[in-house]
């Protein structure tokens, strides 16, 4: 297992994490090759739907073909759940809000927990728990001027943001130059039709091209 600071070290290079969730095994394997080739070294798994803990031993269970692959799991509500995912093998946990047995469970375990937030508050309960990297939700409602207006009060801590983040380099870039260390994208990356269809190599090409643009950004 990672140490916390390796991770944030690394969650914070990455500037964008894509996120998903699918029942089909395949589909899932699919996803995270086509990403990893693309040149993404940083996944969120959502915790979603049935198969949720299955498919997440299962890419834990291919890491070795992707070594410098950092694994996390996201809509983490639970102390309960928490246990599970780090006892699966879990890098990170990412949560939509904040939740003081998921925060007890992360610290006994010495394992990053991300929590989410939405409003000055939140964001302070998380700081006094330890927390340096907040998630902000939904990006969407709360837009790039939230993390310029509140940043000045939380300096320590590191802004992730999802919801509603376009996979472009405009929409991201707004994000960054606001402030924020990075972005969450979910279905805007990793849409329907791309699966339906198959088109796993879209998918590599499209994250490419994406960090290739972000890098101009950093």
């Amino acid at each position: 297992m990672h140490s916390i600071d390796k991770v944030t070290q690394h969650i914070l290079a990455s500037k964008i994490i894509p996120l998903f969730y699918e029942d089909d095994e395949e589909v899932v394997l699919a996803i995270v090759k086509a990403l990893y080739a693309g040149g993404v070294r940083t996944i969120e798994f959502t915790n979603r739907g049935v198969k949720a803990l299955d498919n997440f031993k299962l890419l834990v269970g291919i890491k070795n073909e992707m070594p410098d692959l950092f694994l996390g799991i996201g809509t983490i509500k639970s102390g309960d759940d928490a246990k599970k995912y780090i006892d699966a093998g879990a890098d990170f946990l990412i949560s939509p809000v904040f939740d003081i047995s998921v925060a007890d469970i992360a610290y006994l375990h010495k394992v990053l927990w991300i929590p989410g937030c939405m409003t000055p508050t939140e964001i302070h309960v998380a700081q006094s728990a330890g927390c340096n990297i907040v998630k902000l939700f939904p990006g969407n409602v709360l837009g790039p001027g939230f993390i310029e207006a509140v940043q000045p009060l939380f300096k320590e801590v590191h802004f992730l943001v999802t919801g509603g983040v376009e996979a472009t380099e405009q929409s991201i870039s707004s994000w960054l130059n606001a402030g924020a260390a990075g972005v969450g994208l979910g279905s805007k990356l990793i849409n329907k039709k791309l699966i339906e269809n198959k088109q796993y190599e879209v998918l590599t090409e499209s994250v490419k091209q994406l960090l290739t643009q972000l890098v101009k950004v950093s």
